[in-house]
């Protein structure tokens, strides 16, 4: 047998040419100034949000946590002048075990709790009804409600607190004769007269954005769940009021916000009521703290609890309504 052996390429051959990968051609110049002049207009657009943000969010957080951190103290017997020192955490705990401040909090859970689903469920009914067109004029109807939410909410305290007081109260003055005795300032009932302040002066504001939502609702979805059968209740409840989801979360988690600030409406009452007190809720106390004990690192530390309390609950209601959210898409 014969092997077989391998021809090789003769010497005098040409070589072959490598061939060549052509250059990226560079972008052109145009997209790029045009993605510039995005960017600066965003910049400018965006300008105003973050100067306001430092301003009245980031600085006085910032001051707040420092001043925490600090305390006055007067050496000696006490007779030499006050100096600041830096106390650690010592505010903190002193917030944090004083009972005044813990049942401050306590008055406020209490408040959300009976407050938050009031404004919410009354402020959707409401917009529901105007909705539905059942209520005639209904711009005449929703100044009326909104008109409440115009006035200021020390006048407001101011107006219920002339309807709560005995004496000169003439609504108490009408149930007398009646042979009702109300006492709006009591200890069981001074909450519910919070909470009624409140809700006259935020009801309409918040119907007013539920409307709004509602109005945005397609009307072919209405149309079709009438055809379906659907009565006015069951549309309300089963169509409207899920399309209209994320302003029912807006508004609860801004309610909760301003619950958690309680302060004009205690702080006027709790002149003709012994059953507030000066630390009725915790922006109470951070006010008597700083303006009437002049202890300003307690009133910071107090302050930065508080915040971190608000941010807490914030967060919470948000991951709860995107896991909500998240079952009902994935059940659909």
């Amino acid at each position: 047998m014969t092997s077989a052996t391998p021809v090789s390429a003769a010497p005098d051959a040409p070589a072959r040419p490598s061939p060549t990968v052509p250059a990226a051609a560079p972008a052109p110049t145009g997209r790029r100034s045009a993605r510039r002049r995005e960017l600066g207009a965003c910049g400018v657009l965006m300008t105003p949000f973050f100067v306001l943000l430092v301003t009245v969010f980031l600085i006085p957080v910032g001051t707040a946590v420092y001043l925490s951190f600090f305390s006055d103290d007067q050496p000696g017997l006490g007779f030499g002048p006050e100096r600041t020192v830096f106390a650690g955490l010592r505010n903190y705990s002193a917030v944090l075990t004083d009972p005044t401040f813990l049942g401050g909090l306590g008055i406020v859970a209490l408040y959300c709790l009976v407050y938050i689903p009031l404004m919410v469920i009354g402020a959707l009914a409401l917009a529901l009804l105007l909705d539905s067109g059942v209520v005639r004029l209904r711009g005449t109807a929703q100044l009326a409600l909104f008109l409440p939410h115009a006035v200021p909410g020390i006048i407001a305290a101011l107006i219920w607190l002339y309807l709560y007081t005995p004496g000169i109260s003439p609504v108490i003055e009408l149930l007398g004769k009646a042979d009702i005795t109300v006492d709006f300032l009591g200890v069981h009932t001074v909450l519910p007269s919070i909470v009624n302040i409140a809700l006259w002066s935020n009801l309409g504001y918040n119907m007013v954005v539920f409307y709004a939502a509602l109005q945005a609702v397609p009307r072919e979805v209405i149309e079709a769940a009438v055809v379906d059968g659907a009565g006015p209740v069951r549309t309300a409840l089963r169509v409207k009021a899920p399309l209209v989801r994320s302003s029912i979360v807006m508004v609860a988690m801004f309610t909760l916000i301003f619950a958690l600030q309680l302060f004009t409406e205690p702080m006027l009452l709790s002149q003709s009521t012994p059953m507030i007190n000066s630390r009725f809720s915790p922006s109470m106390y951070i006010y008597d703290a700083a303006f009437t004990r002049n202890n300003y690192g307690l009133a910071a530390a107090a302050s930065v609890v508080l915040l971190l309390c608000t941010i807490a609950l914030s967060y919470g209601v948000t991951r709860w309504t995107n896991r909500a959210n998240a079952a009902e898409e994935d059940t659909r």
